[in-house]
């Protein structure tokens, strides 16, 4: 019984469900890899540093010692009174301002803050409505233009209820570079 039952559970059922989403599934069961040029650049199920100004940037993340490594997955877990993160949300914040000179509203949160896994592949739309005027800019585009992409590129809430409106930061981007330049 106890090697049908190894059989059943630990072959047979494994592969028959990894061959259905083969088949049903491939694009998600296959991590949801972004490939250009025939190389893999990116998942958009994970977040990756953008840093460059005509780029719209991600979350902060706490994963890893440089952040966005995907092998240590995870938040800070400081308390919102440790000191620490009250330091590195002061600097994520100059470091925004910094960036980001025109904008003069208040900083969305997730600007600032990494999220429980660092490695959120979303941002807000207050987060790319923010950084609108910077990516125009620096790409010279016409602002309403950008905006018109995040607005296009703007995933609603889950079921209609669950969670808020958000941008996928690696689609964003790829939108962007397959656009002409001026």
């Amino acid at each position: 019984m106890t090697l049908l039952l190894t059989v059943l559970t630990g072959l047979v059922y494994p592969g028959v469900v990894t061959g259905l989403c083969q088949v049903l599934f491939k694009d998600q069961s296959n991590g949801s890899l972004v490939s250009r040029n025939g190389q893999v650049i990116g998942s958009t199920l994970l977040g990756q540093n953008f840093a460059k100004p005509e780029y719209f940037h991600p979350r902060p993340s706490a994963a890893g010692n440089d952040g966005y490594d995907p092998t240590a997955s995870s938040g800070s877990n400081f308390g919102s009174t440790n000191q620490k993160l009250l330091d590195r949300v002061k600097a994520s914040a100059a470091q925004f301002r910094k960036e980001n000179p025109t904008y003069s509203g208040p900083i969305p949160a997730d600007a600032l803050t990494a999220s429980g896994s660092g490695l959120d592949p979303q941002i807000s739309v207050a987060n790319a409505e923010a950084q609108a005027a910077r990516v125009s800019e620096a790409r010279h585009m016409d602002k309403a233009a950008v905006e018109s992409l995040v607005a296009s590129l703007t995933e609603q809430r889950d079921l209609g209820f669950l969670g808020e409106p958000r941008v996928n930061v690696l689609k964003l981007n790829l939108a962007l570079d397959r656009r002409p330049t001026p």
